[in-house]
This record gives C-alpha cells, structure tokens and sequence, in this order.
C-alpha cells in the first residue's frame, strides 16, 4: 500500500509541474516578415486584398490541393468569409473572415481554426511604399495558445515555425505579382 501511495505522489508531482509552470509561460506570440516587391503599391494592395489570390501565394493554401472551400460575401470587401475543411491534419477545419480595410495600406483578417485545434487569430498584410514603384509587404500573425497548452511554446519556436512559412508565402506573391 505504500508503495502505491509512493507511485501516486511520483505521478501526481510528474502532472502538476508542467501545469505549474504553464502558469509563468507566456500565452500569446506575435510574427512577422517581409519582402519588397518591385511593382507599385496599389498594385500589390489589389492583389493582396482579395484572400480567393492566397491558393496563388500561401503555403497553407498549398498543403492540401483536394481542400473543399466555401465562401460567403464579396471578397476583397469586409465581412468576406472563405473557409475551408480537409482531412489533412495540417489544414484542419476553418475559416478567414476579412475584418478591416485601410485601402493601399492594410488589410486584417481574422483566421478562426475549428479542427485539429480551436483558436481566434489576427492575421495581417502591409504595405508601404519603398520607392522606385516597389513596395514593401509585412505580413503577421498574432495568435494565443491558452493554458495549459501554452506550455509547448517551451518546447516551439513559434517565429521559427510560422515565420518560415511567413517567408516562403512571400516569396510565392513576390514571385507571381513580379511575372504579372
């Protein structure tokens, strides 16, 4: 019987510490990249708007080519909705509503994931004039993982892992917007 209550104090002190420090763990990230693109700003702003050109440039939108996607609105104006479901664990279930518009400046989205995973996060595309007719294009993601999951960003380099995918999507819109 000891040994037991031993084995169950081992197991409940090898639980309650991830949750622990969980607590002290910061819950939110933020992530962003950019690139210039030799065209003019509005030129890249009108591309850009309209979240249907991300299958173009989005390596998210890439990972699974059989994806069912519905939209609901006129995309490219506020409230535009195109969502998507697949069976590829990397592409779940979800959608991205066009919550904000600055015309030529910046457009906000929100990405809200239903499947593998829940979560709300705000999603943004730049740009800036760099001279020249060519311009500069920030994209971000700010996201929050609640506790106790926010333990993994121990273990995640968030910057690293979206941010790569960040890079690769940028090049992809420098490269189709710079052959148009």
């Amino acid at each position: 019987m000891r040994i037991l209550i031993k084995i169950l104090i081992i197991v409940g002190i090898i639980i309650a510490i991830p949750l622990i420090v969980a607590l002290f763990v910061k819950k939110d990230y933020a992530v962003e990249r950019e690139i210039v693109i030799n065209k003019p700003k509005a030129e890249v702003f009108e591309y850009i708007k309209f979240i249907k050109n991300l299958d173009n440039y989005s390596i998210w939108n890439k990972l699974d080519p059989n994806m069912k996607k519905s939209y609901k609105g006129t995309d490219g104006t506020v409230g535009f909705v195109a969502a998507w479901e697949s069976k590829d664990k990397n592409v779940g279930v979800g959608e991205q509503e066009i919550i904000k518009i600055a015309e030529n400046e910046r457009i906000d989205t929100k990405l809200r994931y239903k499947v593998p995973f829940e979560a709300d996060d705000d999603d943004y595309m730049i740009t800036e004039d760099a001279g020249n007719n060519q311009t500069k294009v920030k994209w971000g993601l700010k996201a929050a993982i609640p506790y106790p999951m926010n333990f993994m960003l121990l273990f995640r380099d968030m910057d690293k892992e979206v941010g790569g995918n960040l890079e690769v999507g940028l090049k992809n819109l420098k490269s189709v917007l710079e052959i148009k």
